[in-house]
């Protein structure tokens, strides 16, 4: 019987002990020694969030179908616990055998989010591994990063000895037998990252130099290893349906934040919104087989005993067979009681008709996406909706019952005017409108309109990916311009305004589109006592403001300033089969206010289609 890392008093005394003990259903159990490779995968935050992602999920699932290779959960242990560990010098372990992280062949870290990368640095210091890979001697884990943060790697390039590009399904298998081969011949670390090096898809930082111009804009980065190539590729799955999938995923012993069974429905989306770096670098737009589908769906509620099945898709409404799957999922499993969550769907009279058969209409609220309160900005952003689009759901919702809805927009946009904002107020208005014009007996009471924005952040592979950005203060004045509006509309008492956090927008922007530079930073920002920078209740920005003044790393430079069309960015080097071409000729018809049709309605020529494959071949023999 395994011996738990941490002891009865410790567990006690800390909130949410389940997060520490693993031993779930369906968690992998072996023999550690009758493996050649143990593998810990960590998302750097809580358990709760971490056994929510289906990335892990899926590359847990993969590698532990190797006989040859052991992968174990790794989670960010919560302030409470990483003080005890701190004090008792207890390291890391991860949650199948609780042996010390330190004493794996690899840790790999999903980076998911930018305010994690301090987390980062956590499991590192936990872990007994030092934090720059440069110091890593032959015994501790090669450490390996992938993920959507891991396609602009740089700010966190002193960290990782490797960065996976893509689609884990694809080189994986690859580099865990070249390890292996490397680790029984007594081959160096060094020698190892070389070979590694030449597996298309991954990156090993050290082997490049970056070289900057004096007014702080990138000169040149080049290989400095013969076994390093100049571009790296990213991976990508072109037969998703033959690809692993997780049907026995593991499931927790406390309630994680989706706790639910996940059918990842398509990969990448058609529509090509030029804020969204998803929709850019998971091109081209790839279909599982609905009939494969439904075999996951039967396994894996029937392997879970989870009571809510999840359509997971950057933009459900466009996966071809949803209609046939969702008819499948309300007549197969009505009988148990199986709740159908929907997220992602465009608001249509068959998506109401379908969450009018598996939700409960009073409780639930229905949410809507414009972004943008006008539709000059909608044009901007290739939004492809119109006022009327938005207005005809909201109204097919309320005459079907529905009295909540949510609206999700953003402010800070490039080429935003102060009437493109008080638009958001006047939007939302003239949803609630829709409601009060259905006769009065025929309504359920007030309709509740709950507007959102977050703030906007170009993020890397984007056509957005040259925009300035705001200060803090800039951000907030934005905000009370959308406040003030929505005290003067008619339906204001139906009316409720949110807005995201300034100060980690600003913070996401420098980060998101960093250099080299920016690892001091994030390490200072850790040594002053960040972490979980992304909660709220955890968030320092006055201990973050003290890092880049300690740095002597400005803001400004990277979140102020429009970037130069020839511009070197420091994610260039990674050919994501979207090309930079395409995505300027993007930014030149947003200033334009042009839209660009999605890629069913006509190719765009983005470079997707060299994959040879997905939704750019579709229809051909």
């Amino acid at each position: 019987m395994r011996k738990l890392a941490l002891n009865d008093e410790i567990l006690l005394s800390i909130e949410k002990p389940a997060r520490y003990i693993g031993g779930e259903v369906n968690s992998v159990m072996k023999d550690a020694g009758k493996v050649d490779i143990r593998f810990a995968m960590c998302f750097p935050d809580v358990y709760e969030i971490g056994e929510s992602h289906l990335g892990i999920k899926i590359l847990y699932d993969m590698f532990n179908r190797r006989e040859d290779v052991w992968c174990e959960r790794v989670y960010s242990p919560w302030m409470d616990l990483d003080k005890v560990m701190r004090e008792k010098d207890i390291p890391l372990f991860a949650l199948e055998s609780q042996d010390a992280v330190r004493d794996f062949d690899f840790l790999g870290i999903t980076i998911q989010f930018e305010m994690c990368y301090t987390n980062i640095l956590q499991i590192l210091e936990l872990s007994g591994i030092p934090l720059h890979a440069c110091d890593r001697s032959e015994k501790d884990p090669i450490v390996i990063g992938g993920g959507p943060c891991a396609y602009n790697p740089e700010p966190l390039a002193d960290f990782f000895d490797i960065f996976y590009i893509g689609e884990g399904e694809t080189v994986y298998d690859e580099l865990l037998d070249v390890y292996k081969k490397y680790k029984s011949a007594g081959k160096s670390r060094k020698e190892f990252l070389e070979a590694a090096a030449q597996i298309e898809g991954l990156y090993v930082p050290r082997f490049y130099d970056a070289e900057y111009h004096e007014d702080g804009t990138l000169r040149s980065f080049t290989p400095n290893n013969p076994n390093a190539p100049e571009k790296i590729k990213k991976q990508v799955v072109l037969e998703v349906t033959d690809a692993p999938y997780p049907m026995k995923p593991v499931v927790p012993f406390i309630k994680a934040t989706q706790d639910r069974v996940v059918l990842e429905i398509q990969r990448g989306c058609i529509r090509g919104c030029r804020f969204c770096q998803a929709g850019m670098i998971y091109r081209p737009t790839r279909e599982r087989n609905v009939e494969r589908l439904k075999e996951y769906a039967r396994a894996m509620l029937k392997n879970t005993g989870h009571e809510e099945i999840s359509l997971s898709s950057l933009s459900s409404s466009d996966y071809s067979e949803l209609k046939e799957l969702v008819l499948f999922l309300i007549d197969e499993f009505k009988e148990r009681g199986i709740n159908i969550s929907l997220p992602s769907l465009r608001i249509d009279a068959f998506s109401l008709d379908v969450m009018s058969k598996v939700q409960d209409v009073r409780k639930s609220s229905l949410t809507f996406a414009p972004e943008a309160g006008s539709q000059r900005m909608r044009d901007v952003i290739n939004k492809g909706l119109t006022e009327e689009d938005i207005l005809e759901g909201a109204g097919q919702a309320f005459e079907g019952g529905w009295t909540k809805v949510k609206l999700y927009f953003m402010l800070g946009l490039p080429t935003e005017t102060e009437e493109d904002m008080k638009e958001i107020a006047r939007l939302s208005d003239r949803v609630a409108r829709r409601y009060y014009e259905i006769p009065k007996d025929q309504r359920q009471g007030k309709c509740q309109i709950t507007a959102s924005s977050s703030f906007f952040v170009p993020k890397p592979f984007t056509p957005f990916q040259w925009a300035s950005m705001y200060t803090a203060e800039e951000y907030m004045r934005r905000a009370s311009v959308v406040k003030q509006e929505f005290q003067e509309q008619l339906n204001r008492k139906s009316l409720r305004y949110n807005w995201h956090d300034a100060q980690v927008t600003v913070l996401e922007g420098v980060i998101a589109r960093g250099d080299r530079r920016i690892a001091k930073v994030i390490e200072r920002a850790y040594r002053l006592g960040c972490l979980f920078d992304s909660w709220t209740e955890s968030f320092r920005n006055d201990l973050w403001m003290q890092a880049f003044e300690e740095t002597g790393v400005d803001i400004g430079f990277y979140n102020l300033r429009e970037r130069r069309p020839d511009e070197l960015f420091p994610w260039d080097f990674i050919d994501t089969g979207v090309k930079k071409t395409f995505l300027y000729k993007e930014w030149e018809r947003a200033m334009q206010g042009v839209v660009t049709p999605n890629c069913r309605m006509q190719c765009s020529g983005c470079g997707a289609a060299g994959f040879g494959g997905g939704v750019c071949y579709e229809g051909q023999n």
